[in-house]
């Protein structure tokens, strides 16, 4: 039987912001499993940022090919990155981003709201969500009622409502207290893995990282992996 392919494939990849300066991303390459979730690590100015803006179509590379279910995603106008994003994409921030005005549900479902699921369907996997992240009591509650691990939990949950393909998580936990952090991060994993999806965390953090099957290091040229769940 063949092995399936990738989920997520980045070949050769260049980015620049100026011709006069070196290139962010010089010559990346990447390879991403479904299951899969990898923590990518480097210093400051590497280039982490811009990666994960190009993995979202946020930005297009100057060369090379990312390549997500197939898609190249660096060849999609903006409306079908747009919808790309919404419909197979998944994204957790470390300032949560949970807006205040809206309950706990109703966070958690506005991604299914914006694809036009109906209102049963959505207040089911919602709630199924708000269950798996452990807050299905507080639905009805509005986010200044909650911690900061809490509201984290709920952005999870939002993030993942739509069973993405992908989820990109930008220092999820920098605002957290690391007891707090490592059950986030636990719980991020377990999530992906059972929609079947794949993961990148980008992160400092050691501590973060460990919980990733595959730690990889950015340092703008090369993105090279110097960790694996089997040999930690």
């Amino acid at each position: 039987m063949s092995e399936a392919p990738p989920l997520l494939r980045i070949n050769a990849l260049v980015k620049r912001y100026r011709p006069d300066r070196p290139p962010v991303l010089d010559g990346i390459d990447l390879t991403l499993q479904a299951r899969e979730y990898i923590a990518v690590m480097g210093e400051s100015g590497v280039g982490k940022s811009t990666l994960l803006n190009l993995l979202a179509g946020l930005d297009r590379p100057d060369s090379g090919q990312i390549l997500f279910d197939g898609i190249d995603i660096g060849s999609l106008s903006d409306d079908d990155a747009t919808l790309l994003r919404r419909q197979r994409m998944g994204f957790v921030f470390q300032a949560f981003h949970v807006l205040p005005y809206l309950t706990l549900m109703q966070n958690v479902v506005l991604p299914l709201h914006l694809l036009g699921v109906d209102e049963a369907a959505r207040q089911s996997r919602g709630a199924q969500m708000l269950e798996a992240v452990g807050l299905l009591s507080y639905a009805a509650r509005f986010p200044r009622e909650l911690s900061g691990g809490e509201m984290q939990r709920v952005a999870i949950a939002r993030a993942l409502v739509h069973r993405p393909r992908l989820v990109l998580a930008d220092e999820p936990t920098g605002n957290l207290d690391p007891g707090t952090a490592q059950t986030i991060l636990t719980l991020l994993r377990e999530q992906i893995s059972a929609n079947g999806g794949g993961g990148v965390l980008i992160t400092h953090s050691h501590a973060a990282a460990a919980t990733a099957d595959r730690v990889c290091l950015l340092d703008g040229r090369s993105l090279q992996p110097i960790a694996t769940r089997d040999s930690r």
